[in-house]
């Protein structure tokens, strides 16, 4: 059995607070109407009432990450020869994530396999992966759009997360996964938490039952290729959507990215920035040509990543862990969980 402990609910600030004298922690904060994952400090209105806005893989997989510098050097006694010089910034600090929900560690988890676990990793998420300890909060109840025990999570899903908590009526019960999560037991205020096991556990059970199945009582089956490869299905299913993009940016899962040149004078940097398959110049070439240029092919492109070509791949995982994000905060209402329910056909 995993270790344990709880922490009591007048401790729990304190707790945070000495976790931050260790490490970078970030924590979900509240900004306006907003709950974002911001580093840790005094002055924050923390908020773990209600799952962040947007997914903490930005800590991980950064919005906009500086790869590497370099410089142009001329050869003084040869001005028509330039040397480049490189500089990479391979420099992570010892990160704590505190307040995700299941479903965002289990993001991670699908980040993990093309970025990791391959012959080539990358180097960057590599190296803030290994640096970063993902400490969980179990959900008090659904979101609006949650469908995660449809695809295979849970509101109380321990994949990809190093502890996880569960808020009970006197404080926290924190059961710790991996040896990085048995290092945040040893945080200040933490008590045994034996005695809060079972009332952490009828807790996850009850939000359990309580998330919607989206695809009926059958369940997530597999897609209809007839339907898939149908234009006009795609045409009708996202009529409304205005590309905006704020889906693909929400997701916990998605790891699209581009990479530019930077350059002043003699210096410059090499920069990996987030990008989007529902972008019209995401798959725009130099050439002109577009082999995506409609709205329904982009969408189509990346409701197949996560629900055909990732499993596939990754023997029948699929890409997606129904945080519902995307139903959420999708301005024209766009719910992917219906569509895959349809493309299953009758």
């Amino acid at each position: 059995m995993a270790d344990t402990g709880f922490i009591p609910k007048e401790k729990w600030g304190a707790f945070i607070e000495g976790l931050s004298t260790k490490a970078q922690v970030y924590v979900p904060c509240l900004e306006g109407d907003t709950v974002l994952f911001r580093p840790f400090g005094k002055e924050k209105t923390l908020c773990f009432e209600r799952p962040a806005n947007s997914p903490p893989k930005s800590v991980i997989f950064p919005q906009s990450d500086t790869l590497f510098s370099f410089t142009f050097i001329k050869d003084p006694d040869n001005p028509q020869k330039t040397e480049v010089e490189l500089k990479e910034h391979l420099d992570f600090p010892k990160t704590i994530v505190i307040g995700s929900r299941p479903c965002d560690a289990k993001g991670f988890t699908v980040y993990d396999r093309p970025y990791t676990e391959t012959d080539t990793p990358d180097p960057y998420y590599k190296g803030r992966r290994e640096k970063t300890t993902i400490v969980t909060m179990t959900c008090n109840s659904p979101s609006a759009g949650c469908f995660c025990t449809a695809v295979g999570g849970s509101p109380a899903d321990k994949e990809g997360s190093d502890a996880l908590i569960t808020e009970v009526e006197k404080g926290y019960f924190i059961e710790a996964l991996t040896e990085k999560g048995k290092e945040i037991l040893q945080g200040p205020g933490v008590e045994d938490g034996k005695a809060y096991q079972g009332d952490a556990t009828k807790k996850q059970e009850a939000v359990h039952s309580m998330v919607k199945n989206p695809f009926g009582p059958k369940g997530l089956g597999k897609v209809s290729p007839e339907l898939f490869d149908n234009d006009e299905f795609w045409d009708n299913a996202v009529s409304k959507c205005v590309s905006c993009g704020a889906c693909t940016y929400l997701c916990p899962t998605c790891y699209c990215f581009n990479i530019t040149d930077e350059q002043t004078s003699d210096k410059g940097e090499r920069i990996r920035t987030w990008d989007g398959c529902m972008y019209v110049h995401f798959t725009l070439e130099a050439s002109g040509h577009n082999p995506r240029p409609t709205k329904f092919q982009r969408f189509k492109n990346r409701v197949g990543h996560k629900f055909s070509f990732y499993p596939e791949k990754y023997n029948g995982v699929i890409a997606c862990c129904g945080c519902g994000r995307c139903i959420r905060y999708c301005p024209m209402s766009v719910d992917i969980s219906e569509i895959v329910s349809n493309l299953q056909g009758a």
